[in-house]
């Protein structure tokens, strides 16, 4: 009921225009988002990098409406590679294909990201560009997509997607893209969807992130495990070591202000894990998305927010 409740209120302009703009709401995501600007992603990653933790960098927002904002949403990507790589952090980026543009013209959108990937792609060491995926509308659009950007043969190794395991059709997107090497993010999803395209039972989504979790651990492909579900990182770190798959092979990914503790504990152990880390003045939407998926963050905020 909860996780419906705040996909609900994820959609809500209202509450959005409110929260973006206010003090309070802006406390709020304090905990979640970086800040606004680049330099506090930067600033962010920097910390996390001095505590063994890499990073991924996300400028919130999605569904431009024009291709002045696209390409503006664009070129913000090309200064953090560039800052990233001028300050040598361990970080990549990840992005929505609608602040792209896909939605205003596909052909742009296109060619905004091949530029990006491009860019990740000629740097020194090669950088990364994670596609994130969206709700169902854009599944196939977003799959075809990273097919054909990782087609082009120099930027193979430089793009990569993410597949959400409450999706019944992701056991084949998963075969599919790892037939062409594309490096995959694992995640549970945090769209509403309905019945018929999408699991709905907690025990049916984390069965199925467990199957094809040991489908990536076991390709021979650098692959990203996106949890903060104890019971799942345990059966992971299990499986690897029973199949004999190295601790560098594949890596944990887990949110910024989520479970630090369990952070720094991977990465005590050996674990390579990931920090991704979102910055920019649209942060309402994925906040909500973020509650959605861990209800019990609401209740920590609450905690939280009147402490010193």
């Amino acid at each position: 009921m909860l996780r419906s409740f705040f996909i609900s209120l994820s959609g809500s302009r209202s509450l959005r225009a409110f929260a973006e703009r206010s003090s309070f709401g802006q406390q709020l995501s304090a905990r979640f988002v970086a800040g606004t600007q680049v330099e506090d992603a930067l600033r962010v990653a920097q910390s996390l990098n001095l505590t063994n933790l890499s990073v991924s960098v996300d400028n919130l927002g999605e569904n431009v409406t024009n291709a002045e904002e696209a390409r503006a949403s664009a070129q913000l990507y090309h200064r953090l590679l560039e800052e990233i790589a001028a300050r040598r952090l361990n970080a990549n980026v990840s992005l929505k294909l609608t602040h792209m543009g896909l939605d205003v013209d596909e052909s742009l959108a296109y060619e905004l990201v091949s530029r990006l990937v491009a860019q990740a792609a000629a740097l020194t060491p090669k950088s990364f560009v994670r596609v994130d995926m969206e709700g169902s509308p854009y599944t196939q659009r977003t799959l075809d997509f990273v097919h054909k950007l990782h087609g082009r043969p120099e930027h193979r190794g430089c793009v990569g997607t993410v597949i959400q395991s409450y999706l019944r059709r992701s056991r084949a997107d998963v075969e599919q893209l790892l037939a062409d090497g594309i490096r995959i993010r694992l995640c549970k999803g945090a769209y509403k969807e309905a019945k018929e395209i999408a699991f709905q039972a907690k025990s049916e989504v984390d069965a199925s992130y467990v199957e094809l979790m040991k489908i990536l651990m076991k390709s021979g492909i650098y692959h990203g495990l996106a949890t903060h579900d104890e019971r799942i990182i345990e059966e992971a770190k299990a499986f690897a070591i029973k199949e004999n798959i190295a601790r560098d092979a594949f890596e944990f990914q887990m949110l910024h202000g989520i479970r630090r503790d369990l952070q720094q504990s991977l990465v005590h152990e050996g674990w390579r894990m990931r920090v991704y880390v979102p910055f920019g003045t649209e942060w309402y939407p994925y906040f909500m998305r973020r509650l959605a998926e861990r209800p019990a963050n609401a209740l920590f905020i609450a905690k939280n927010l009147f402490r010193n």
